[in-house]
């Protein structure tokens, strides 16, 4: 199973007292989630003004800081359109990144103009493409566009858990029916991040957690980190294994 800590999204600098933004604290965030069970972490990058960003400059700043002084465990990026609103800027972007500062894999959002464009550019710079998919619309198409991926991202967005589920529930009978195979990870964000989390270890699906997800335990306090989120994860996924 893999378990993925997602340090800091699109949350604004700080949103919560222990948010990383720097690439100094990006590092020794990774390091925190990596000794606390994490397996893979996942990052937004921030510019020095604390802002998403996709510039070239901006990655490989980070990627290189990672690689060198980071957690031996994979890294993927965003390429949420949150971090480049124009989808032909950033595609234009992405395609400048160094080749010797690559992260392992990307997240590329289905259901957000030029993803599909995106994802094709991410193939051919052998970058593993991660698929985020909302809705069953976006699952479709993924189906239709048999866009390779190493990874689906079942993500709902629903304020209600109910809804969440239901919405999680449809979109993986709609890829099992199409014979998707790929790897697929459910996560749901802030009220529904932990009983997303249960769900998708119920299911032996991979999971991930971190204060892009939700700032708060199940029991409504305030984490102190992105380490206690992932070690209570640890310890739920211990309990159902």
């Amino acid at each position: 199973m893999r378990i993925v800590a997602c340090l800091n999204g699109d949350r604004r600098p700080g949103a919560h007292p222990s948010l990383p933004v720097s690439v100094d604290r990006l590092v020794a965030d990774a390091h925190s989630v990596v000794e606390a069970g994490a397996t893979a972490v996942h990052i937004h990058p921030r510019d020095p003004g604390g802002a998403e960003s996709l510039e070239p400059a901006v990655v490989s700043a980070l990627m290189e800081r990672m690689r060198s002084e980071g957690p031996d465990v994979p890294v993927s990026l965003t390429t949420a359109l949150s971090a480049q609103s124009d989808p032909w800027r950033r595609y234009g972007l992405v395609q400048r990144w160094a080749f010797s500062a690559l992260p392992d894999s990307v997240s590329v959002n289905l259901h957000e103009a030029g993803s599909v464009d995106l994802a094709h550019l991410l193939n051919d710079r052998r970058v593993a493409v991660e698929a985020g998919v909302w809705t069953v619309d976006a699952a479709r198409i993924l189906v239709a566009t048999r866009i390779e991926v190493a990874a689906v991202l079942v993500e709902p967005t629903q304020v209600a858990v109910e809804d969440a589920r239901r919405n999680a529930e449809a979109i993986n009978a709609l890829l099992d029916r199409a014979g998707v195979r790929a790897p697929r990870l459910v996560h749901g964000v802030d009220a529904t991040a932990w009983p997303m989390l249960e769900s998708a270890l119920d299911d032996d699906r991979d999971i991930r957690i971190g204060l892009e997800d939700t700032m708060r335990l199940p029991d409504g306090s305030e984490a102190s980190d992105n380490a206690a989120l992932v070690a209570h994860a640890v310890e739920l996924a211990a309990a159902t294994a």
